[in-house]
């Protein structure tokens, strides 16, 4: 039925809308996404998902431990409708789910730190499998279950006196810098055509107006 619901919902925009979508999806991946634990404030939280729409990744995980996660629509310039977002809130401590999650859909869990010094960001193994790249609060970083828990550490060189970036530059230039460099292998980074119709689907309900109930009607008439 999502085939017939996509080609119903298609004839509400326009053909330049429906190509621009083509597009998009063309460089979208989940071969890479984003974890976010505990991110507190909004402008930042929001640059990251900028970020990840302009540079194609397409899952954002989020974690609530200690702070909730908000959205400044100054800052998103509307990216976040165009992203697929996850949160973990449910527990006192969502970390540990959100990991074995993600596991169980086979990323590997790679904290970013400046403190461990595993990898550096030019040196980072994209061929290893799908990676989840986590980043932590913007005072105190990733927390000590994030660190111990994670299959790898990821860090950016600096040469400077300052030994942190801010959380949104540290997503910009390893989002920007991996995703060049993964277009450039031969890893099957590419979303799937199932994928590619359910991503396409949400992005027409995010489109159109009242969606919800041109759905409600092209169900009834197909059920009738």
């Amino acid at each position: 039925m999502n085939q017939e619901l996509l080609n119903y919902f298609s004839g509400f925009v326009t053909e330049r809308r429906l190509d621009l979508f083509s597009q998009v999806l063309d460089k979208r991946t989940r071969y890479l996404t984003v974890v976010l634990e505990d991110i507190y404030q909004s402008q930042n939280a929001s640059a990251v998902l900028r970020s990840c729409d302009c540079f194609g990744v397409q899952d954002v995980h989020i974690i609530e431990n200690r702070n909730e996660y908000t959205i400044n629509p100054d800052v998103t310039q509307g990216s976040n409708k165009w992203l697929s977002l996850k949160k973990y809130s449910d527990k006192d401590e969502n970390t540990l789910e959100a990991f074995e999650i993600l596991r169980q859909k086979g990323y590997r869990i790679v904290a970013t730190s400046p403190h461990h010094k595993s990898a550096s960001l030019e040196k980072f193994d994209l061929s290893k499998g799908k990676s989840a790249i986590v980043f932590g609060t913007e005072l105190n970083g990733l927390s000590e279950t994030a660190l111990n828990n994670a299959d790898e550490h990821l860090f950016v060189p600096m040469h400077g006196f300052t030994e942190s970036l801010n959380i949104s530059v540290s997503a910009a230039i390893i989002l920007h810098h991996l995703t060049s460099k993964l277009r450039e292998t031969n890893i099957d980074w590419k979303l799937t055509n199932q994928e590619r119709m359910e991503i396409k689907l949400d992005w027409l309900r995010q489109s159109i107006k009242r969606a919800d109930l041109h759905e409600k009607e092209f169900i009834r008439k197909i059920t009738k």
